[in-house]
């Protein structure tokens, strides 16, 4: 069996600076929706239809970022750990090289 322990860190980096980009578009989607009012399309039955769906997009939005919000904290803390090992690893082959 061929055990690779690789963590690719700059990747985990990547991938928070990702999440976090995808949290911000999320909230200014819900904020730029929230300035859109029912009165302002037309028909009372398109008003009853925009509120239902303002009301359904704005809870799943909020469910969505927590979720989002969740995971990006568990890779930003990964991605510091993992970078806090390596950095640990490195120091001790040069006090290693230094004491030998």
């Amino acid at each position: 069996m061929n055990l690779d322990l690789r963590v690719p860190i700059d990747q985990l980096g990547r991938f928070s600076r990702a999440l976090e980009e995808s949290l911000t578009s999320l909230r200014e989607a819900r904020r730029a929706l929230e300035h859109v009012r029912s009165d302002q399309i037309g028909t009372p039955e398109l008003d009853e239809a925009c509120d239902g769906f303002q009301r359904r997009w704005k809870y799943g939005a909020e469910q969505l970022g927590d979720r989002v919000k969740t995971v990006h904290d568990g890779i930003k803390l990964s991605h510091e750990g993992y970078a806090q090992v390596e950095h640990a690893i490195r120091d001790a082959f040069r006090k290693a090289g230094t004491d030998g």
